[in-house]
């Protein structure tokens, strides 16, 4: 089990720099998030400022881009890193894709599968393999003059891994996919009992194994040596929770450890505007099923023991180290020591 981190995207050279001290501090994979910025610049600064450090989009925003620029764009990043990227996509939710991008939307989740389906089409064309000849519902890609393609590279295929959180898209990605990103409001628990069974109709379904899709897992780590450490990174935490809780898409999370109404109550909040009652609803009881907390020298092992029996091919991803080395730079040393002890685990 290795342990990874996201960040946000920032500009470009602050980029490199962090992706180096990422580097040095000793985590496997650095996954940038897609907001004011595009994820797939600030991979292509981060790969070129490192030499090791695994790359990936988590995620990027698929729809807007046409599957062939988004396949032509990972190629590129994963032949710069030398196969070191991995394209994360995600379908975005249907405002932001329909009046910010301006692009189609439904259905979501077949439009995601053909997505992704054209993409390693595309790939198996850049490499040579077969004609481009792809034919769906939503894309159609037939023309590919060898002056246009970038051609074979001398790394994997980019993996491809999507964002799934409901039934029908944690099927999808069983079945077609490298790997899935859960949702950073999970608990190992709901993971298990409520998503990896339809990851695992999936794997059927397409006659794999369950050991060939990565579970890619977020976890919101609350950590500290001192009372005032720890109060910091768990009051972090506990509105994360309150945030993503108040979206009743997400109520099953909840409801898999008893927590009926809870999700219904903090949208209700929300739509008061009553952020700190939101909040006072995460109890500790609750914020404890959500997060994995420790002291510096036991968090590791923590991380370890309560998802190493989630999947597999399981990947753990720190969600609050960035926001943690952006006030504290100066613990990037510790989370060194944690990166360490996660693999030793």
């Amino acid at each position: 089990m290795k342990l990874d981190i996201m960040s946000g995207s920032m500009e470009l050279h602050a980029m490199q720099r962090h992706a180096k001290a990422v580097e040095e501090a000793g985590f496997d994979t650095l996954w940038l998030t897609e907001s004011g910025r595009t994820a797939y610049l600030s991979a292509a600064a981060a790969g070129l400022a490192t030499d090791t450090l695994g790359l990936g989009t988590a995620v990027a925003v698929a729809f807007p881009r046409s599957p062939m620029i988004t396949a032509s764009t990972a190629w590129e990043l994963a032949d710069a890193t030398g196969g070191r990227f991995t394209l994360g996509l995600g379908t975005q939710v249907k405002a932001h894709i329909e009046r910010r991008y301006s692009s189609e939307y439904a259905p979501p989740g077949p439009r995601m599968k053909e997505y992704v389906q054209a993409i390693q089409a595309i790939f198996r064309a850049f490499r040579g393999e077969e004609k481009l000849a792809f034919q769906g519902d939503f894309y159609d890609f037939s023309l590919l003059p060898a002056q246009w393609s970038p051609g074979p590279i001398d790394a994997p295929d980019p993996r491809i891994f999507v964002s799934a959180v409901l039934p029908w898209m944690s099927r999808m990605a069983g079945e077609v996919c490298d790997g899935i990103h859960i949702h950073p409001f999970n608990s190992a628990e709901y993971i298990v009992e409520r998503q990896r069974p339809h990851i695992e109709e999936g794997v059927a379904r397409a006659e794999r194994r369950l050991e060939d899709v990565t579970f890619e897992i977020p976890v919101m780590t609350p950590v500290g040596d001192t009372d005032e450490e720890l109060s910091e990174t768990r009051e972090h935490a506990r509105q994360m929770i309150a945030f993503y809780g108040s979206t009743r898409t997400y109520s099953p999370v909840f409801e898999t450890h008893g927590y009926e109404g809870l999700s219904d109550r903090l949208h209700a909040k929300q739509r008061e505007g009553d952020l700190a009652g939101m909040v006072a609803l995460i109890t500790d009881d609750v914020l404890d099923h959500y997060t994995v907390t420790g002291s510096w020298s036991t968090l590791g092992a923590n991380l370890v023991a309560r998802y190493r029996d989630v999947a597999p091919t399981t990947r753990l991803m720190t969600y609050t180290a960035s926001s943690q080395l952006r006030k504290h730079p100066d613990i990037l040393d510790r989370w060194a020591q944690v990166a360490r002890d996660v693999a030793a685990a």
